[in-house]
C-alpha cells in the first residue's frame, strides 16, 4: 500500500491527493504539520519537505514525480498522454507552470507585502495568458482530464486565499476551474483546510 506524507495546506500534496483519488486506489494519507514536522520526514526527504511518497522500499518526493509514479503504476485512468510526443509536451507544460505560477507561491505566502503584490501580478498575468485555451476546448488536454490539469488545481483553488483576481478576459479559465473542482475525485482529496480557503 501506498503512504502519502502530504500539508492539509500544502499545493505540491494536494496534487498528490488528487491523483491519488482519481485512481481510486488503496493509500494511506499522513497529515503532516508543517510548523512541527515529524523527524522521519527529514530522513526521507532531504529537502525535508512534503508530499513524500512511500511504497514498500521505495521512498519518493516532488509532486510531479511522485504523480508520475502513480500514473505509470496504476494506468487507469491515464493521466499522461500515452504518446511519447504528447507525454513530452505535456512535461514541458508541468514545468513552464511552476517556472510561470509556482514559482511565485512561496512570495505570495510568505513574502513582504511588495513581494506578495508583484508574485499575485505575475500569477494573474499568466493565467489570464492561458485562458482563451478554455474558449474551446474542456480541459488542458482537450477533452481529457489530465496530469496537467492536477497540477494547475491547487492554484487555481486558491486564487481567493491568495487573494489574486482575474480580469474579466479570464472567464473561461474560471469555468474551466469549476469544471476541475466538481470532480468528485477533486472533493475527496480537499482537506478541512482547503474547503476553508473558498468562501
Amino acid at each position: 500500500m501506498m503512504t502519502l506524507y502530504s500539508g492539509n495546506t500544502c499545493p505540491y500534496s494536494q496534487r498528490c491527493r488528487i491523483v491519488l483519488f482519481e485512481k481510486g486506489m488503496d493509500f494511506e494519507i499522513i497529515d503532516v504539520d508543517l510548523h512541527n514536522k515529524p523527524e522521519d520526514l527529514a530522513l526521507m526527504n532531504p529537502y525535508n519537505r512534503v508530499p513524500v511518497l512511500v511504497e514498500r522500499d521505495l521512498i519518493l518526493y516532488e509532486a510531479n514525480i511522485i504523480n508520475e509514479y502513480i500514473d505509470e503504476r496504476f494506468p487507469h485512468p491515464q493521466l499522461m498522454p500515452a504518446d511519447p510526443v504528447m507525454r513530452a509536451r505535456a512535461r514541458l507544460f508541468l514545468f513552464n507552470f511552476e517556472q510561470d505560477l509556482f514559482s511565485h507561491v512561496h512570495a505570495i505566502e510568505h513574502g513582504s507585502q511588495k513581494a506578495a503584490e508583484k508574485a499575485r501580478g505575475l500569477v494573474r498575468d499568466s493565467l489570464t495568458q492561458i485562458a482563451p485555451i478554455f474558449a474551446k476546448q474542456k480541459y488542458m488536454l482537450h477533452d481529457d482530464f489530465s496530469m496537467l490539469d492536477v497540477a494547475i488545481a491547487p492554484l487555481l483553488w486558491r486564487l481567493d486565499h491568495y487573494d489574486i483576481q482575474l480580469p474579466r478576459q479570464a472567464a473561461n479559465l474560471l469555468k474551466y476551474a469549476e469544471r476541475i473542482f466538481s470532480r468528485p475525485a477533486f472533493i475527496e482529496a480537499l482537506t478541512p483546510n482547503e474547503k476553508a480557503m473558498r468562501k
